[in-house]
């Protein structure tokens, strides 16, 4: 496979049972996004969207994921951006820049994970709004 500059977006309920190269799949009941490593290496990569995890962007033709996707896991440790379509390359981490994005990484998730998982529902629409717009 070639590595990708671009990811074209495509709305499913689920991920099919083999990706398509050059396709950013998303589930928008299953919070998650999906696709094939950028560097070409095959692996497939998923991002769950959630406040403490990746936020996705669409504006009706293109979608940006954030943060940047790198994949410490697979063996091309591949870095990238996807913004508006476009993969954009990251440099590469070190071993010890690698680690302190993974402790990083699971302490965001920890706290995330003592929050309530749902806004209540009293306090009207800037409680909720302020609930998913936590850092």
């Amino acid at each position: 496979m070639t590595p990708q500059d671009t990811l074209r977006p495509v709305f499913t309920e689920t991920f099919p049972q083999a990706m398509d190269a050059g396709v950013l799949y998303i589930s928008i009941p299953y919070r998650t996004c999906g696709h094939l490593c950028c560097c070409g290496c095959g692996y497939e990569v998923v991002t769950p969207l959630s406040p403490a995890q990746w936020s996705l962007t669409y504006d009706g033709e293109n979608a940006s994921l954030t943060p940047s996707i790198g994949n410490w896991s697979l063996p091309c440790q591949s870095h990238y951006w996807i913004r508006d379509g476009r993969v954009r390359w990251a440099r590469r981490y070190s071993p010890a820049e690698i680690d302190q994005n993974r402790n990083r990484d699971g302490r965001l998730l920890a706290v995330h994970d003592t929050r309530d998982p749902q806004p209540k529902r009293r306090g009207g629409i800037r409680r909720r709004l302020r609930f998913w717009h936590r850092p």
